[in-house]
């Protein structure tokens, strides 16, 4: 039994964040090399706009071309209704919702207030959940918002018990931005768990200023037991152009498996997923754990 759930999100939140654009056939080949791993969850795509996100336009045909394998779980991102339609029909079984702890960003992001954002889904995650899908709510701008600058830590935890009251079975509390850092996640933590279960609290931490892993090991402290990372650490800061985004997944299982913590992944594997789609992104990708054993290999072959 894995002591840390390692979520990986690098088919979504990873390549949306991408200038490349990706083959439908290069996503299912990627989608397919992590199954290959172990990983309990793959975010695959998302139900979005394709004038928003272009990049996931065909989130219908990348879950279309998957092989599912059995205990893993494949997730998209619903923002609404419309969205909640196509992951149906694309017999989606795990879906995620995105709100913020931000005002600003909540505007800018998705054009409406937190609480009008909430009321939608409110009802997507009812019905959701009537068809037997599985829901999960992200918690964006936790650590701080490009608009706002710090955000209230009650605030954080409003939009986080909300998300639970509705239904979701865990809130994945984000750093959108990729400014947390360990005294920060102390001090969100301390609120969050004196209020919520932490077997129902992820985090989702950026390595945009290299503190990524440093918040891994104070969120262990805290008992949060769930993380998301991206393979390879795919996906740039879209607030902090040319910066590393997301935590790279073979860092994480790197750390993880250094302190003892079973994840039921393959390192290997990941890894092979990760150097597969490489070539197709234009760009090295920045995982610390990628480029330390690409560098070995290439000193072993000369």
């Amino acid at each position: 039994m894995a002591d840390v759930t390692v979520y990986e999100v690098g088919p979504r939140d990873g390549l949306q964040n991408e200038a490349a654009a990706i083959p439908t056939a290069g996503k299912v080949a990627f989608v397919d090399a992590l199954s290959q791993s172990g990983l309990p969850v793959v975010e695959v795509s998302a139900f979005v706009s394709p004038k928003w996100v272009p990049q996931m336009a065909d989130a219908d045909a990348v879950f279309a071309g998957i092989a599912r394998r059995p205990g893993t779980l494949y997730s998209a991102l619903v923002p609404n209704a419309a969205g909640l339609d196509r992951a149906i029909a694309a017999g989606v079984t795990h879906v995620a919702l995105f709100a913020a702890a931000s005002e600003s960003f909540s505007r800018r992001n998705i054009n409406q207030s937190i609480a009008q954002s909430l009321e939608t889904y409110r009802e997507v995650a009812q019905r959701a959940r009537s068809e037997g899908i599985r829901v999960r709510g992200y918690v964006s701008t936790a650590f701080g918002c490009p608009f706002e600058g710090a955000v209230p830590v009650e605030r954080v935890v409003d939009v986080s018990r909300a998300l639970l009251e509705m239904g979701a079975y865990e809130v994945a509390v984000s750093d959108t931005i990729g400014i947390a850092h360990p005294g920060q996640v102390r001090r969100v933590l301390t609120s969050l768990v004196a209020e919520l279960p932490p077997e129902q609290i992820a985090l989702h931490f950026h390595d945009t200023r290299g503190t990524a892993l440093a918040n891994v090991l104070e969120s262990l402290d805290f008992g949060v037991r769930t993380f998301d990372a991206s393979a390879g650490g795919l996906g740039g800061c879209p607030y902090a152009p040319g910066a590393t985004g997301n935590l790279a997944t073979e860092d994480l299982i790197y750390m993880l498996d250094g302190l003892g913590l079973a994840t039921g992944v393959a390192i290997d594997a990941v890894y092979a997923a990760s150097t597969a789609i490489e070539p197709q992104l234009g760009h090295p990708l920045p995982s610390r754990y990628v480029r330390a054993r690409a560098a070995t290999a290439a000193r072993t072959r000369a």
